[in-house]
């Protein structure tokens, strides 16, 4: 029977030594990807208080539009009784 040869010290360094610098490679590519999926999280949580906001001022703003269109009549309401006024005077 063929036995296999021992491995030399030397050939079980290189062996640790390519396997570490495969595990630091991979660690780094997974800080790396992690890093990048906590962004998209960011950026979801970005996107979703923005449509929350749309979906506030789309609510409000018909209430805004009424607010402003009775202020500015009351506006022109005052100013055509003042001039009213002043005309008669």
């Amino acid at each position: 029977m063929a036995t296999a040869p021992d491995a030399s010290i030397d050939d079980l360094n290189r062996q640790s030594a390519r396997l570490e610098a495969e595990s630091r490679k991979l660690r780094a590519e997974a800080d790396k990807l992690n890093a990048e999926h906590y962004k998209l999280v960011a950026e979801q949580y970005k996107l979703e208080s923005e449509r929350l906001k749309i979906d506030r001022d789309k609510t409000l703003s018909p209430w805004l539009l009424l607010a402003q269109g009775l202020i500015g009549g009351a506006a022109l309401l005052g100013s055509a009784l003042a001039l009213l006024k002043y005309l008669s005077a």
